[in-house]
């Protein structure tokens, strides 16, 4: 588990003990979302403030537009609480399987199409290269000498 401290006062710096240098809510996601595990705690008190900076993640997505719940979600969440959150996982467990079901055959299709047009085009190049290198054997072979009249 990655210990991450967070100093207070205006600047609410983040600061990652592993890699020993500071780090952004950015940073933050990417981690989460490459599947680490973290704790933030506060350096002066050392209360444990995962929550709150996971929060603010949440918060600077959906401000450059990255909505990680609904409207929806989230007004169930206050209304009752932890209940509402495994019921949101568990529903979206369920769509996740879905959706698996549905896109994988029709990418895979996608894919397989894709895999064909990138053959057809390489031979293509093939052919292409294998024809220029003809001409230009073709151009540089011997060259039937003209004859000079001289003066």
């Amino acid at each position: 588990m990655r210990l991450i401290k967070r100093y207070g006062g205006g600047s609410r710096k983040l600061y990652d003990t592993v890699d020993s240098r500071y780090v952004s809510l950015d940073d933050i996601a990417a981690w989460i979302s490459r599947g680490a595990h973290l704790q933030v705690v506060d350096s002066r008190t050392g209360a444990d403030v995962t929550v709150q900076t996971l929060t603010q993640v949440i918060a600077e997505g959906h401000k450059r537009g990255i909505p990680f719940f609904s409207a929806e979600f989230l007004h169930e969440v206050i209304r009752r609480g932890e209940a509402a959150v495994a019921s949101g996982v568990e529903q979206l467990s369920h769509g996740v399987a879905q959706l698996a079901q549905v896109w994988a055959p029709a990418q895979l299709g996608r894919f397989r199409r894709g895999i064909a047009q990138l053959e057809q085009s390489l031979t293509t190049v093939e052919h292409t290269r294998t024809r220029q290198k003809r001409v230009r054997a073709r151009r540089s072979g011997p060259r039937p000498r003209i004859a000079r009249k001289r003066a």
